[in-house]
């Protein structure tokens, strides 16, 4: 089976961070049917869990004394070197560079509007191996508070360009449709053709948008689920609130803060019917 690689620049990998790690771990498999796996090095202090469906890695999660809450990660080719260009463009460094073991290595950072973003330079953990199915990550989206400065600091940060679809604004990162359709979608282009999407979405990693009055900056992460009033009523057994329920012509979706307070949301994906 062909391994899911990530070029520099992009976002590779979700975690969370919750008090309670077994509780968590049982909310998620009882939403999503994940299964997990004891990852921490040796002698590392705490926990971390690789979430998985059907034995392919989709996402980790940690222990945490400070707020539940869902973390994102871009590729780099080297950590070290992307934490000085990225604190060049304005950001602030939250965790310096570690190694994780032999998976990689990693550092948090806090963008100049106040959003957390996370870098990754893969070893033997590559990011996430399944993706846009049922159960697993979708997209992570940009909250900021200035949409306009956030977006020149990732163009300069890591190349990404961003178009103004007019319902929203998505994050290219040009050349990965070519990277999917070479690796692991060949079908990518034919697949997007026949939906008519928009141009350029072979290469979309990401979408950003400005906050609301009472929300904070964060890298928000969706997962692709087949049926969002299924995911609700799940979500409400296992103790979850359920913030918010929307559909438009193309999802429907539902805002969901988990038993320990982490945010994401459940996108089902329905699209116009010919």
């Amino acid at each position: 089976m062909t391994q899911r690689t990530y070029p520099q620049g992009v976002p590779c990998w979700i975690d969370t961070e919750q008090p309670d790690v077994e509780a968590a771990a049982a909310f998620y498999a009882g939403l999503f049917g994940w299964t997990f796996e004891d990852a921490g090095p040796a002698g590392a202090p705490g926990r971390y869990l690789i979430a998985k469906l059907n034995g392919q890695d989709i996402a980790g999660m940690a222990g945490t004394r400070g707020a539940a809450a869902w973390n994102t990660y871009v590729s780099v080719e080297d950590a070290d070197t992307a934490v000085q260009r990225l604190v060049a463009a304005g950001a602030k460094v939250r965790s310096a560079p570690a190694d994780a073991g032999e998976g990689g290595r990693g550092a948090a950072l806090t963008d100049p509007g106040g959003a957390e973003i996370r870098v990754w330079q893969a070893k033997r953990r590559l990011g996430a191996q399944v993706a846009n199915q049922p159960g697993t990550w979708n997209f992570s989206d940009l909250h900021t508070p200035d949409p306009g400065a956030a977006i020149k600091f990732y163009e300069d940060a890591f190349g990404w360009q961003v178009d103004d679809l007019g319902f929203a604004m998505m994050i290219r990162r040009p050349g990965y449709g070519d990277h999917l359709e070479a690796t692991v979608d060949p079908g990518i282009r034919a697949r997007q053709s026949v939906l008519a999407a928009p141009p350029g979405f072979e290469d979309a990693i990401a979408w950003v948008a400005a906050t609301a009055p009472d929300e904070l900056p964060r890298w928000h992460v969706s997962f692709t689920v087949a049926d969002r009033d299924r995911v609700v009523a799940d979500a409400k057994r296992l103790g979850a609130q359920v913030l918010r329920q929307h559909d438009t012509e193309w999802t429907r979706t539902a805002l969901i803060r988990d038993p320990q307070g982490a945010e994401f949301t459940a996108s089902q994906f329905t699209p116009p019917s010919k």
